[in-house]
């Protein structure tokens, strides 16, 4: 029975994290999804949060979901910013989407300290250095 039960794989679509210039010029960092694919993504849900140990005692952040609806081919939306103060946390963003009529789902997983700049990537469409996920 689950046997029969087909998942399909997630493929060009990725999570990024970019370091950016607010309008005030201090940094701040958001969190992107991009899609790679020449067809759109549809009933995009991405729920965030963040969990792990800090000083041996257990953290976690807020659960946050966000709904962008649809994402174009070959096109990017920004789906929250992001504090320094929670890299030290497993990030989790837990995408899902609609293609073909079929549901689509995956958990791109930010490890502790990884949001850093020798992990930095030109991240294809958003044309930025970033931390991606694919």
């Amino acid at each position: 029975m689950l046997k029969d039960i087909e998942i399909p794989k997630v493929e060009d679509v990725a999570v990024g994290i970019v370091p950016e210039l607010n309008e005030v010029g201090n940094e701040m960092w958001n969190v992107y999804l991009v899609n790679m694919k020449s067809a759109s993504i549809e009933g995009v849900l991405v729920s965030s949060r963040g969990y792990g140990k800090v000083n041996g005692s257990n953290k976690r952040t807020a659960t946050f979901r966000h709904f962008l609806d649809v994402l174009n081919g070959k096109s990017f939306k920004k789906i929250e910013e992001i504090v320094p103060e929670v890299f030290g946390l497993n990030n989790e963003f837990w995408v899902s989407f609609f293609l073909n009529k079929k549901m689509f789902d995956k958990k791109y997983i930010f490890l502790p300290e990884t949001i850093v700049e020798r992990n930095f990537t030109a991240i294809p469409i958003l044309e930025k250095r970033g931390v991606l996920i694919k």
